[in-house]
């Protein structure tokens, strides 16, 4: 397991191309080394999805040691903005119509991390049991939900609800958006894609990850995707933040002290 100087990163991931599907569009990258995490969901079908998440993510993989935060999502947006320039050539070559891929990131430096997404993969946070989703969905459903048009119980059912409003390489330039905050140990990040998020609740995703350690949290996530039918490719990637390699060696030095204190004690009794 890589660390930094505050954690070190226990990481898990997984993908499968479901039951419907013959080709795997999404693609993953995990680079704790980096501080850099990613799931990418391509569209346009095969030599096209599969070649627009691939581009992303090799793209990606060459980032490299950052010296701050703001380095590394500078790092990052060069190479996304890169991967979109190819992606987008790629589809007036092909003249098949719009291809790209939707984009989830996690970026850690220090303390600080921040989540980077386009589309409707997404980034959820699990601190303290809770689990919040970091990412907003760039869809056409989330924006009418924003917009007042429809309510959340007409959302269920929306016919339109998988249509999504942003990804990479459908543009010229790429559109993203960014939060950020600080870590806390033992927070788990889940990465995923929508063929994840469309057969597992946020529940799920929860007592999952709470339940497993990070590879194991994702096997059984795509385990229960499979099990429900998994209409879309599905991956996922879990990160969990413990504590760096000189604090573990403290706490089994204390260890070590307190069976000795126990057995000078004994010793004297």
């Amino acid at each position: 397991m890589d660390h930094n100087e505050f954690f070190t990163f226990e990481t898990g991931q997984a993908t499968d191309v479901g039951r419907k599907r013959t080709v795997n569009e999404d693609n993953f990258l995990s680079r704790p080394d980096c501080g850099l995490w990613v799931v990418s969901d391509g569209m346009g079908g095969h030599a096209a999805g599969d070649y627009a998440s691939y581009t992303i993510v090799q793209e990606l993989n060459s980032i490299g040691m950052s010296a701050s935060p703001d380095d590394l999502q500078a790092r990052f947006m060069e190479r996304i903005h890169r991967a979109n320039t190819a992606i987008y050539e790629h589809a007036q070559e092909l003249q098949r119509g719009t291809i790209g891929a939707t984009l989830v990131a996690l970026l850690i430096h220090g303390e600080d991390y921040a989540c980077i997404w386009s589309g409707d993969s997404r980034i959820y946070l699990l601190r303290d049991g809770k689990l919040v989703q970091q990412t907003r969905d760039h869809t056409e459903l989330m924006m009418l939900l924003d917009s007042g048009a429809i309510t959340e119980e007409e959302a269920q059912n929306w016919p339109r609800k998988n249509v999504i409003t942003r990804a990479i390489g459908v543009t010229e330039t790429p559109q993203c958006d960014v939060v950020s905050g600080k870590l806390a140990l033992d927070d788990t990040f889940i990465l995923c894609s929508d063929g994840l998020t469309e057969h597992l609740s946020d529940e799920d995703i929860a007592e999952l990850a709470a339940r497993h350690r990070p590879k194991d949290a994702c096997e059984a996530m795509i385990e229960l995707t499979l099990e429900r039918g998994a209409k879309d490719n599905v991956t996922v990637v879990a990160m969990r933040c413990l504590p760096p390699p000189e604090l573990e060696e403290e706490d089994d030095l204390m260890d070590d002290v307190l069976e000795l204190d126990t057995s000078a004690g004994e010793a004297e009794a």
